[in-house]
């Protein structure tokens, strides 16, 4: 991604997105997500070439009255953070610029690769996510 292209997703996402913590899975600790809320799909399908992800469109009860609109999600770990990287120095809102340095100055130390935690990660876990949703 070009750093001309890196703010340009970073002034959508402080925009219209957000970076949060996101469970997949029911029984599953939560892990970085990216997501951005649009009615203009031909956006978030250029700001899909540029960081992957899925586009998902949402049920319209109403298209009488209101347009259609579809959500980008960015789930896999390293497209996450590829994203996060390229646009960390590009971002404005106070709260998704901490958010963006948390996760990539913490998620890897408190994550193990093979999902297992002893009870010490385990608390480290849980107070990084706690930590992380006051910001």
């Amino acid at each position: 991604m070009e750093k001309w292209e890196a703010a340009y997703v970073a002034g959508i996402i402080d925009g219209e997105g957000s970076i949060t913590l996101t469970r997949m899975h029911e029984k599953e600790y939560r892990r970085p997500c990216i997501t951005i809320a649009s009615t203009d799909k031909e956006l978030l399908i250029y700001i899909q070439s540029l960081t992957r992800g899925i586009i998902i469109n949402k049920k319209n009860y109403n298209p009488n009255k209101y347009k259609s609109s579809y959500t980008l999600y960015i789930k896999k770990k390293l497209d996450v953070f590829h994203t996060l990287q390229s646009i960390t120095p590009f971002l404005r809102i106070n709260q998704k610029r901490e958010r963006d340095k948390w996760i990539l100055n913490n998620y890897d130390t408190v994550t193990p690769r093979n999902g297992k935690y002893s009870q010490e990660l385990l608390k480290e876990k849980l107070m990084f996510e706690e930590k992380f949703f006051k910001f």
